[in-house]
Order: structure tokens, then sequence, then C-alpha cells
């Protein structure tokens, strides 16, 4: 027997993927960043197949983490973490700069930062697995704490995106009303918020396989607010 509550006891940071250059170039938020190997150092970091800056890791063989502290605000996980780069342009309004490889790199809310040019690619089904040699690495900021997996869960109380390695089906439960007064619920990956009011079905009415239209998390994740 599998007990996926188990997987959360696993140690994670939080992390922005970045890779491209300066014509262009996308970034997404990983909690599976990892330090390899330390003579040569490398890293290595999961992709999704579906996810646009997949693409681009493997045209330029090369990719920038950037590490984020606990007080990261929302805004970055929404656009960098629930939005997909074919259809917006994710640095936009974003602090970046560009490191000795060309890479983009992104500052905001960013503590550390590196540059790794990829040596190996392990193809794991849904995810390739890119292991990058560190060419460079910068301390950004050192009176923040980086922000944990755990910390994102329980304090920013967020979910991981429906690519992350780590994505499970959450069961937060929704009671059935108990009044007819419309109600409000909110996603608790994205913030979006589902109000009763402004539909013509009840949220608790909705199909179990809706989504959120935001960031395409999964109704089991909303949980009802005042």
């Amino acid at each position: 027997m599998i007990n996926l509550e188990a997987l959360f006891k696993l140690s994670y940071g939080m992390y922005i993927v970045s890779s491209g250059d300066r014509k262009s170039g996308n970034a997404y938020i990983s909690n599976t960043v990892f330090q390899v190997t330390s003579n040569p150092p490398q890293i290595a970091t999961c992709c999704h197949k579906d996810n646009f800056t997949l693409d681009i890791i493997q045209q330029t063989q090369a990719f920038s983490v950037s590490v984020l502290h606990e007080k990261s605000s929302s805004d970055i996980f929404k656009r960098l973490g629930y939005k997909t780069g074919r259809d917006s342009k994710k640095f936009e309004g974003i602090q970046l700069k560009y490191g000795e490889s060309g890479l983009p790199i992104v500052v905001d809310d960013a503590i550390a930062s590196f540059e790794c040019k990829v040596v190996q690619s392990i193809d794991l089904g849904s995810h390739i697995l890119f292991i990058g040699q560190l060419i460079h690495s910068e301390v950004l900021e050192n009176s923040m704490e980086p922000m944990t997996y755990s910390y994102y869960r329980e304090v920013k109380k967020a979910a991981a995106p429906r690519n992350a390695p780590t994505y499970q089906a959450y069961t937060v439960s929704v009671e059935e009303p108990d009044t007819d007064e419309p109600k409000r619920y909110q996603c608790l990956a994205c913030d979006y918020i589902y109000d009763d009011a402004e539909h013509d079905i009840l949220f608790v009415d909705l199909p179990d396989d809706w989504e959120c239209p935001d960031c395409g998390s999964p109704k089991s994740i909303f949980v009802e607010i005042q």
C-alpha cells in the first residue's frame, strides 16, 4: 500500500527554473531542484513534458535556478506556476538579469541564483530530469530564509501545479450548503474565487472533474471562504 501523505514528509525547496536568452525565454515554478554531485558541482531539476520551458531547455541545453524566500509574493507563483508561456508573457513585469551564460535569471523574491549547462537528460515518462553542471552561482539576499515546500503548503495554503512531479489530487471536502444563500470558494493553488452568486450552477453541483478556469487545478482543492 502507498500512503500518499508520506510523500509530503520529503523535504523540498521552492524555485524558479528559467531558460532562453535576451530575445525570448520562459520559466516555471519547481520544487524539485537538488544538488547531485560536488566535484564537479551538478544540479538536477525535473520538468514536465507539457511545460513550454522544456522545449527551451532542450534547445539551449542550459537552465538557471532562482531560490525563492519565505516572503515571496503569491503573484509570482500564479504567474510562473499556473500559466503557460505558450499564451502569456511570463517575464512581463518581472525583474530579470542575464547571467554570464546569457540565461535569464528571475531576481524578484530570490535569495540565490545558479546557471547550469545541461550534461545529461533522463526520460522519466511524464517528466524529463535535466542534470546541469554549475557554471555560475550567486547569493542575492542574505537576510531571508529559503521557502520550503512544506511552508508553501502549510503557511501559504497553496498546492503544487498539475505538472509538478509532486502533484497530488488533494481531497479538500466541500459540504452541501445548509442554506439557499450563495457561497464562495477559493482555489488553494492560484486564489481564483468561484462565487455562486455569479454563476448559474452552484459550486457543489459542479462535476467532480471540473477544473479551475485560471490554473487548471481540480475542484477538490477549493475551500469555502467567507
